[in-house]
This record gives C-alpha cells, structure tokens and sequence, in this order.
C-alpha cells in the first residue's frame, strides 16, 4: 500500500487528429501525410500551460509524429518533461499481430531515442489495445527492453479493455520476465450489492464527466484506497478547431464532444491534485516498498 501523500501521473498521446482509432475505416495510414500537422502546435500550447502550472508529466509520443517533427521530442525533454513511446504506427496491436508489433516497437523506439537522446523505458498501446487476446505484446516489451507499460483499461469496451483486471500498479509476469503495470484509472462504485467500474483516466471520460467528480474520484482513490491514478488526454483534444472527418455518428461523438472543455477540466484538475510523470510516480511507489520490505523484516528479527 502506498503511504501519503499521494501523486498522479499525467500523461499525453502524442498523436494527430487524423490517427485516431474511432476513424481508422475513413482515413488510411497511407492517407496521413495529406494531412497538415497540428500535433506540434497543439502540444506546444500543452507545453507552454504545464509550464504556467508548474506541473511535469509524461509524453507517450507516436513515432509516425517524432519522424516529421524530432524537434518536439528534444522541446519536451529541454522542458523537464519524460519521453515514452506510444509506437510508431497507431495500428490496434490484436490485429497487427506480433511480428508487425514488435517493428513498430524498435522503430518508433529508435526514432525517439535518436531525436531526445535518452532511452525509452515507458510504453502505451494505440488505443489501449493490449486485451486478453494480446498479452503476447507484454512479452516482446520485456523482450525490447521496456521496464513499464501503461496500455490496460480494466473495463469493458468495444476497442479495448480487460474487464476485472488490476486497477492498480502491480508487476505482470510473464514467459518472457517481468513488466511494471500503471493501468488506466477505474473508479469502483458500490451499487446495492454490485461493484460497478467507471473510467475517469481522462480521455472521452474527460470530456464527458464533470471536472469536480473526476477530481472526487482521484481523491478518494488517493486517500481511501491509498493508490496513485494516472490522467491521460491527446493534443487534438485542446483543438476545437480541428478539421472534421465524416465518420458514423457514433465515431464522431466520442472524438468531438465537449473538445472546447478540455483545457478547463484539465487546468481545474492541476489545481486541485498533485501530478508528476510516471517515472516519479513508479520510483515513490518503488522507494514505498522498500521501505515496507525493510520493516517487514525489521519486526520478524
């Protein structure tokens, strides 16, 4: 159990409007470069709000993005911030298969280490896609070298998510070795005699859920279950002004629904919690259990 006080992690996907899951039937990766950029911009204006706030997070950069714009890999690092890798092709791993994956791994992780200069540790799926049917993907991390992976969304969904799974930072292990596991936050609510589980990592939710309940949530999660959340949300998510894709509705309104509130759920949250990047998160809950594993063998001397 973590001791208090607590901090979050805040993390960004670092991808473009036009990579998105929700309209991956309408725009084909072979169709990206006829796009304008507006992942720079967008995450500059991130850069520039987190530095106002004095707040410092992760950034899980696409490859396909840190390929055409390296300069806003090294931005992020000059500014304090942790680099980790999102992959390189925004492709669902339980449909790319593991020989695709582990490519994708090792070039986006080539690509961001050759920009920044510093080694990637960290890894998110596109669109949370490490499912019961793709833990294979946790294996060709260890075996790439990757120490922590934040890709699994306990819940149920139709793109993603393990339902019943560990809500809570916790070692995975597998064939290959062991992973360090920061899933996406759930919150547990206790319905007559049914536990119900509620997003409210960021994202979607975000933009859906009013700004005072998530922060209610990361408190109680924080202070009553003594556990660390992670608040995730994307640069095209501060852009209303974005171009439109005609896609099915459904599609459309979880992409563009209440993107003009993002940047004042976000600016309300930093203000009423504690964040930090997953790096120091992971070393506080690391230091927590060395100590607790000294004073475990302290008091059976």
């Amino acid at each position: 159990m973590v001791s208090l006080p607590v901090r979050n992690a805040f993390t960004v996907d670092v991808e473009d409007f036009f990579q998105v899951a929700a309209f991956r039937r309408q725009v084909a990766v072979e169709q990206w470069p006829q796009f304008t950029l507006r992942v720079v911009d967008n995450t500059l204006r991130v850069l520039d709000w987190m530095e106002c706030r004095q707040i410092l997070g992760t950034f899980f950069v696409l490859g396909w993005v840190a390929e055409r714009a390296p300069a806003l890999v090294r931005e992020i690092l000059h500014r304090g911030h942790e680099v980790a890798s999102h992959g390189y092709g925004h492709q669902l791993i339980y449909e790319i298969g593991p020989d695709r994956f582990r490519l994708d791994v090792r070039r986006a992780r080539q690509i961001l280490e050759d920009a920044g200069g510093e080694k990637i540790c960290g890894y998110r799926a596109p669109s949370y896609s490490i499912t019961a049917r793709s833990l294979w993907a946790l294996d060709i991390l260890i075996e790439e070298g990757f120490t922590w992976d934040s890709s699994i969304y306990p819940i149920i969904h139709d793109l993603y998510g393990i339902p019943g799974g560990n809500r809570f930072l916790h070692w995975i292990q597998r064939p290959a070795g062991q992973i360090r596991e920061f899933p996406i936050t759930t919150y547990e609510l206790r319905l007559a005699r049914a536990r119900v589980r509620l997003p409210v990592g960021g994202g979607g939710y975000l933009r859906l859920l009013p700004a005072p309940w998530i922060r209610r949530a990361f408190e109680k999660i924080n202070q009553e279950e003594g556990q660390p959340a992670i608040l995730y949300f994307h640069p095209w998510e501060i852009d209303p002004q974005q171009p439109r894709i005609q896609a099915p509705w459904r599609s459309r309104f979880r992409h563009y629904l209440n993107l003009e509130r993002t940047f004042g759920k976000l600016d309300y949250l930093v203000r009423h919690l504690p964040f930090a990047p997953v790096r120091e998160v992971l070393a506080a809950v690391e230091g927590q259990e060395r100590t607790a594993f000294r004073c475990h063998g302290v008091a059976h001397a």
